[in-house]
């Protein structure tokens, strides 16, 4: 992906154009190509070469969009971190990758003189929106430095992005971007939704730019000219809000953020006449949330999908049109899935195993973690702990990771498949299955549940419920009722927090 050319590009054809939207704020497609060259030059001037690792520490805010940018205009490599991160992280991260740069704001408990201090490589800090000791300001750099074309010359293989996905206490674990692959997600898109993404378009977007659902909406802005309508953060009702005041033709989110709006006692009130696809990624364990959002949207396509950080989702997606909304899709045409065996052998139609890719999509590896690299691609296969089944006309199921499957005795209970029963229940809003250790039988399914505003039910009323729909080994063993489910920042529902309650 060639920043600087697509830029120019996309500010000679739509100059005027809202690119983004931000409370009051309008950033047009000529202003968006200005910022993005003068801070690259900005960069340049502190001494970036191409390669060199520039981190940012920021909320959703236009000048994340405006880094990512400048930093791939001048050929070097964005380290995108999470703002939820903390100090310790924080350091963790910048060490590993050797960050040159941090392009951040003031935050309480985040100390940039210990950073600097603890951080050797770390030669510069800018702040934006407020100047601090220790730190150059972001505004400055833009106004200081010309907004002309910087000139780099980037390569193919050179790494664009390292994301920090998990690790972030402990050992790190980053998964290595090339240039080449940041044309994977909007070509994808380009193939999955054909030609329902134009540049009339107006899109939202409310997952952090520091994972890779974010990056997309960047990506797919520049590459066909849409607006992007940006939340610092997912806000249920402002969400529903945006949608209907932008006439927003489509989005994508994650399952716990379709849950989260059907509880709203606004939700029915919004017009959602506008969309005309709408997304869910994350191998949703409940279709039913999905269909229930479409009601008030029917003429917009359903879109289910599936794709790790590490290859470039979105890997899998459902055609449009179809309605098979319990399967995430077929792959790309560019990408070979498979279901492997634990001994790395094919498995034939509608059998359970490994899902396994092959392609130029799937990431180059782990920075400085050669063992977990060879563990993950083998022969060329991405092992992507996954668990799913191709069915006879060759649509792909998610059936959940590996360490999402109990084995109770000799039996095997897939988590994902209970909560999806769990679901079905009218009074539950939330709900997520672990395994617990058993001295009998090894493990035994433990529930976590979230109940609608104003309902009450019983254990016994449950399983009697869950009588109807599993056979009883998967049953949970136990049920906790919770006032609310542990979240990453993009919305999934964190188990490992979950398993290492007491």
């Amino acid at each position: 992906m060639d920043i600087v050319d697509i830029l120019k590009q996309r500010a000679k054809e739509y100059a005027q154009k809202p690119a983004l939207i931000f409370g009051q704020e309008q950033i047009s497609f000529a202003e968006l190509k200005d910022k993005v060259f003068s801070l690259g030059q900005g960069l340049l001037k502190l001494g970036v070469k191409r390669g060199d690792r520039v981190a940012i520490y920021l909320p959703n805010w236009p000048e994340y969009i405006y880094s990512y940018l400048a930093i791939w205009s001048i050929g070097a490599c964005c380290v995108p971190l999470d703002f939820m991160l903390t100090e310790d992280e924080i350091i963790s991260c910048l060490s590993h990758c050797e960050a040159k740069i941090l392009i951040t704001k003031h935050k309480a408990n985040i100390s940039f003189a210990l950073l600097k201090q603890s951080l050797p490589f770390l030669k510069h800090i800018i702040s934006c929106r407020l100047r601090e000791e220790e730190t150059s300001s972001f505004e400055e750099l833009l106004a200081e430095n010309p907004s002309t074309p910087p000139e780099s010359a980037v390569r193919e293989k050179d790494c664009a992005i390292i994301f920090y996905t998990s690790g972030t206490t402990g050992k790190p674990k980053g998964v290595l971007i090339n240039y080449l692959q940041l044309d994977a997600p909007p070509k994808s898109m380009a193939f999955f939704v054909n030609a329902d993404l134009t540049s009339k378009d107006t899109t939202l977007c409310a997952l952090p730019f520091s994972h890779l659902g974010g990056l997309i909406y960047i990506q797919n802005t520049i590459t066909f000219g849409l607006t992007l309508v940006l939340m610092e953060r997912f806000m249920p009702l402002d969400f529903l809000r945006h949608v209907q005041n932008y006439k927003v033709n489509f989005f994508w989110i994650v399952p716990s953020m379709y849950y989260a709006l059907l509880q709203l006692k606004e939700f029915e009130t919004f017009d959602l006449s506008s969309l005309r696809w709408i997304v869910t990624f994350g191998a949703s364990s409940s279709p039913d949330a999905l269909r229930r959002f479409h009601q008030f949207c029917p003429k917009a396509h359903l879109l289910n999908g599936w794709g790790l950080t590490e290859t470039n989702a979105p890997t899998v997606v459902l055609p449009m049109g179809s309605k098979n909304i319990e399967s995430v899709g077929r792959p790309a045409p560019w990408i070979k899935v498979k279901i492997f065996d634990d001994q790395s052998r094919e498995l034939k139609v509608n059998e359970i195993g490994e899902v396994v890719v092959k392609s130029w999509v799937v990431t180059d590896g782990y920075l400085k973690d050669e063992g977990l690299t060879r563990q993950t691609i083998r022969n060329g296969w991405f092992y992507t702990g996954d668990l799913g089944r191709f069915d006879a006309e060759g649509f792909l199921y998610i059936v959940g990771r590996k360490k999402e499957m109990i084995k109770v005795g000799g039996e095997i209970v897939f988590e994902p498949e209970v909560e999806s029963v769990l679901l079905r229940h009218p009074d539950i809003a939330e709900a997520a299955v672990v395994g617990v250790s058993d001295k009998l039988r090894g493990e035994l399914p433990k529930a976590f549940l979230v109940l609608k505003e104003g309902k009450n039910i019983t254990e016994e009323d449950l399983r009697f419920f869950l009588r109807q729909h599993l056979a009883h080994f998967k049953i949970p063993h136990y049920f906790e009722f919770c006032t609310e489910l542990p979240k990453n920042r993009t919305g999934k529902i964190d188990k490992e927090k979950l398993r290492a309650r007491p």
